[in-house]
């Protein structure tokens, strides 16, 4: 890309989300953002101009790519669709928490006689409302499963209004973290690609592939 060209846009959501049921708890996943930091770091190297919003990780900040920081879904949606205009292409690898608590104590619950219930609410999707919002734009999602792989990777991609879903499976590899895993990928043609035994770095480079074919 020549120096002279305006760099395209591309929005990249990463890491887990936490929602808070007191001061000092929460609910989360094992996620570690590694997946969508090596996507940003790898569209960076393309001479993207690359915008990472980040739910809380321990992952060291990739140069030159612009990093805002947030802690529950629901931030995580505002910071977004924030930057959702100036993007050409968004990427959407965070592991959302499907559900919040419906109330946050400002206080530490303690412990007491009987059993305590946590009464949750669904979270926005995320992948749905840029897949509403697209206008031109390039989305992928991902996809983790414990069984029908592919099938469900389908429906989320038909469902979300996203043009390639990132698929993985439960147990068949290291998901989570920064070893080899291996990923399907299904574009809104129908068109699947499987990519086995790859590294994460090795792997966003394939997912950018695939994305500049749009």
């Amino acid at each position: 890309m020549r120096k002279s060209a305006k760099r395209p846009c591309l929005l990249v959501a990463a890491g887990p989300t936490r929602e808070r049921i007191d001061p000092v708890r929460f609910i989360s996943n094992y996620s570690t953002g590694t997946f969508g930091y090596e996507i940003a770091k790898a569209a960076k190297r393309r001479g993207y101009s690359v915008v990472l919003v980040s739910g809380p990780t321990y992952l060291k900040e990739p140069r030159g790519v612009k990093v805002i920081r947030v802690e529950s879904a629901r931030d995580m949606k505002r910071a977004v669709m924030r930057q959702l205009p100036r993007a050409k292409t968004v990427v959407i690898a965070a592991a959302v928490s499907d559900w919040r608590p419906r109330f946050e104590a400002k206080r530490k619950i303690k412990k007491g006689a009987g059993k305590k219930v946590l009464e949750l609410v669904e979270n926005d999707d995320i992948l749905s409302e840029v897949g509403n919002r697209k206008r031109g734009r390039v989305v992928a999602g991902f996809a983790l499963e414990t069984e029908n792989l592919e099938r469900n990777a389908l429906r989320k991609l038909l469902q979300k209004n996203a043009d390639l879903i990132i698929a993985n499976r439960l147990g068949d590899s290291s998901i989570f973290g920064d070893g080899r895993t291996s990923v399907v990928m299904i574009d809104k043609w129908g068109n699947r690609t499987s990519v086995r035994n790859r590294t994460k770095r090795e792997l966003a480079s394939n997912v950018l592939d695939r994305l500049e074919a749009f």
